[in-house]
């Protein structure tokens, strides 16, 4: 079953993006006639031109990696197709921008055909998405090649174990039939599907249909019955999926696998994909080498400043909690007194911050010079350190001090469920002006439910701008 699911996501993810780079060489073919011919003609550079068409497919490419920019493409509604469609040509078109001015080619470059291809682009490749979803629900779902499916049901839930299947199922399955297990209704129709047997004349029955899969839902039915029910269905070559839902609401994030020798059904808040995971730790590896070789430049200035400032080491170091609770030393340059900790419990009735955060605007214990490296987030610094070992990441949540995770409940524990971030959702949204650490909490978990690569690359860029303008680092 998990064979023919990954390969029915392959054909969703890479036919779409294969329409979408035929579209947008379409539509960039489409925009030099116009621009050259019709409008006004001239000399057809064509090798340059072939050399920005690769250009936008590599983008392409880029693109539906990073992007996920396939997720729930056949769940997407007309006006929200038309958005995404646009977003990614607009995406596209910076990128190409970006990689013409870098290159040294921008000068060649007709910017009416930027124009030109927008609207083209935008409206060839939505046109083509809403065609290809029209092919897929709806001549591929009632073709022979789509799956088959059978449901077994009881007669107290059938109808709507029929009706949530017809409404959610994916595009690939086709409800062909019902057998309900406890009453004969044969003839009978459910939510549009005919009831074709009960338990009595069921094997009988299905030997003679095409059917590929039987979804089973028989709640309070002995567990020796289902396995022998099962078991017929299995010498006959049909896949099953028994639903154990115990909650009785939607979890895409539920899926079974095997643990020592045991079949299990695993729950999650939040799966995310190990590809995916993959990239933005490479990601994380290269942003940490170049940090660490900025670090290593500016080291030397930073240490003399914050030794004629202040007595006590250039580094300060700090247990951490980690991922899922692991303790790690995170590494600063030290911004404040060496007694700041002690002078800490002094302070805690100045706290300016609602929740398990301490933050003082004017904190005493911060060195002149510290003031410096914290507004311009210098002191941060060494934490690419972490993050080449894999203790942080580039973007993620912040990393609570251990006094900080002693005091968390079961809500705040789940924005540690990630990688720590040198940067984060909060840290983007103005951390000097957030005062309650519930809200720093809400931004975290808005991070970790959306989560994907772009998502990275926005925050990343984001902080670039809100450091070079020293928004929110006070």
């Amino acid at each position: 079953m998990e064979n023919v699911r990954r390969k029915n996501n392959m054909i969703e993810t890479y036919c779409v993006s294969g329409i979408d780079i035929v579209c947008a060489v379409l539509s960039y073919v489409l925009s030099l006639f116009i621009r050259f011919h019709i409008i006004h003609y001239e000399i057809y550079p064509r090798q340059f031109h072939m050399t920005v068409g690769a250009y936008i497919v590599v983008l392409c490419l880029i693109y539906a990696l990073f992007l996920d920019a396939n997720r729930n493409f056949f769940y997407r509604g007309y006006y929200q197709e038309f958005y995404y469609t646009a977003r990614y040509t607009l995406i596209i078109i910076v990128g190409l921008v970006m990689v013409l001015y870098i290159t040294q080619q921008s000068y060649g470059f007709s910017r009416l055909i930027y124009v030109i291809f927008a609207v083209l682009n935008t409206l060839i490749t939505y046109c083509a998405h809403l065609a290809f979803k029209k092919l897929m629900w709806g001549y591929y779902k009632r073709s022979v090649s789509s799956t088959k499916l059978l449901v077994l049901a009881k007669a107290c839930n059938a109808e709507e174990v029929v009706e949530r299947l017809v409404k959610d199922n994916d595009w690939y399955y086709q409800i062909t039939s019902v057998a309900v297990y406890d009453e004969d209704r044969r003839g009978r129709m459910i939510s549009g599907i005919p009831v074709v047997a009960s338990i009595d004349d069921l094997y009988d029955v299905v030997v003679q249909m095409m059917v590929d899969e039987v979804f089973i839902s028989l709640p309070d039915v002995a567990a020796a019955e289902i396995r022998g029910i099962i078991e017929r269905f299995e010498e006959m070559g049909l896949v099953c999926h028994y639903n154990v839902d115990l909650f009785s609401r939607p979890s895409p994030n539920t899926y079974a696998q095997s643990m020592a020798g045991y079949s299990v059904i695993s729950f999650a808040v939040k799966t995310m994909d190990s590809r995916r995971l993959f990239i933005k730790r490479v990601i994380d590896i290269a942003g940490a080498l170049v940090g660490l070789v900025i670090t290593a430049v500016i080291t030397p200035f930073v240490a003399v400043a914050i030794k004629l400032d202040s007595q006590g080491p250039v580094f300060f170091s700090q247990t951490r909690i980690g991922k899922n609770g692991r303790r790690f030393k995170l590494w600063k340059f030290r911004s404040m007194y060496i007694d700041a900790e002690e002078r800490k419990k002094e302070l805690e009735s100045k706290n300016e911050m609602s929740g398990l955060m301490f933050k003082m605007e004017d904190d005493p214990r911060i060195t002149k010079v510290g003031r410096f490296l914290r507004r311009t987030s210098i002191d941060e610094m060494p934490q690419f350190f972490n993050i080449l070992k894999g203790d942080m990441s580039l973007v993620g949540t912040r990393p609570p001090t251990e006094d900080e995770f002693e005091k968390y409940s079961g809500y705040y524990r789940r924005r540690l469920s990630i990688t720590p971030g040198l940067t984060g959702m909060w840290q983007v949204s103005g951390r000097s002006d957030i005062q309650d650490f519930d809200e720093i909490v809400r931004l975290d978990l808005e991070y970790i439910d959306n989560w994907s690569l772009g998502l990275d690359v926005k925050i990343l860029f984001m902080t670039i701008f809100a450091v070079l303008g020293a928004k929110g680092s006070k």
